[in-house]
C-alpha cells in the first residue's frame, strides 16, 4: 500500500470512527444526532485598528479544532479571498497529517485566512473565529477531536496582530462572554504549511459526511444567521470554483 493510499485510508479510519461515536452518544441519549449549537453571541472588539498593510491584502492563521470546519467557515466570509487548511506551530519535517495527528509534532491544525481588511477587519475575523468556528474554552480539544492538534490558537504575523487579540481576549473575559475562562493561545507565526490536497474544500466537497453534518455545517449556518453582512452564500474555494451546492 502506498503511503498516500496508507494515510488517506487511516484518515477515513478515523473520521468514521468519530461519526460512530456522535451517533451512538446521541441515540443513547435519545438526541437528534447533531451537535450543540457552537455559536456565542459576543461583541464586537472595542479595539479593532487598520492593518498596516490595509492598502492590500492581510493574512490570519487561526487554530480551532479540525480544520475543515474552520477552512468551511472562512471561505464564505466576504472579503476573505482564500482560506487554506495547513499546520502551524511545529517543524516543516513535521508538517504532514500523520504526524499532525499523532499529537506529537507541535503543530496544530490550522486555517491560513488571506482577507481584504477594507471589507472585513482583523477584528471582525477574531469575532467570527470566537463566535462561531470554535469553542476557545476548550483546552486541547474540540468537541470529539483531542490533542494538542486540536488547540485553540491565534498565530500573529506581527506586533499588531497580538495586541489587538490580546486586547478582545482581555475584553471577552471582562463582560463574561463565555461561562468558561478563553484558553486561546497567542502564538507567533513561524511558518504555516498547506495540508495535503485531500483536506482541501473538505466541507463543501463532503456536505453528507456525518462529521461535516453533525460538527461543522451548523457552524455555517451560524455565520449566515449572526454575520448577515459579512455572509458570502459562495464559498471562495482553494480550487478556485464555487459550490454548486
Amino acid at each position: 500500500m502506498s503511503p498516500y493510499i496508507k494515510e488517506v485510508s487511516q484518515a477515513g479510519c478515523r473520521l468514521m470512527a468519530r461519526a460512530i461515536l456522535l451517533l451512538v452518544l446521541a441515540t443513547f441519549n435519545n438526541l437528534p444526532a447533531r451537535a450543540a449549537d457552537p455559536s456565542t453571541v459576543i461583541p464586537a472588539p472595542t479595539f479593532d485598528p487598520p492593518q498596516a498593510s490595509s492598502e492590500g491584502l492581510s493574512t490570519a492563521v487561526l487554530a480551532g479544532g479540525c480544520f475543515w470546519g474552520v477552512q468551511g467557515v472562512f471561505q464564505h466570509v466576504k472579503g476573505v479571498e482564500s482560506a487554506i487548511s495547513g499546520y502551524a506551530g511545529g517543524d516543516k519535517t513535521l508538517a504532514h497529517y500523520l504526524d499532525v495527528s499523532s499529537g506529537r509534532s507541535g503543530h496544530a491544525e490550522s486555517v491560513e485566512v488571506i482577507f481584504n481588511p477594507r471589507i472585513v477587519t482583523y477584528g471582525q475575523i477574531l469575532q467570527i473565529y470566537f463566535s462561531v468556528v470554535h469553542d476557545p474554552t476548550q483546552v486541547d480539544r474540540q468537541g470529539p477531536d483531542v490533542g494538542t492538534q486540536y488547540r485553540s490558537a491565534i498565530f500573529y504575523t506581527d506586533e499588531s496582530q497580538r495586541t489587538i487579540a490580546e486586547r478582545y481576549i482581555a475584553q471577552l473575559e471582562q463582560v463574561h462572554a463565555f461561562r468558561q475562562r478563553i484558553a486561546t493561545r497567542l502564538e507567533p507565526l513561524q511558518a504555516f504549511y498547506p495540508a495535503e490536497s485531500y483536506h482541501q474544500d473538505y466541507l463543501v466537497l463532503h456536505p453528507n459526511s456525518p462529521y461535516i453534518a453533525i460538527n461543522d455545517l451548523p457552524k455555517v449556518d451560524n455565520l449566515r444567521r449572526l454575520y448577515k453582512d459579512l455572509y458570502r452564500a459562495e464559498p471562495k474555494l482553494v480550487a478556485g470554483q464555487q459550490s454548486s451546492n
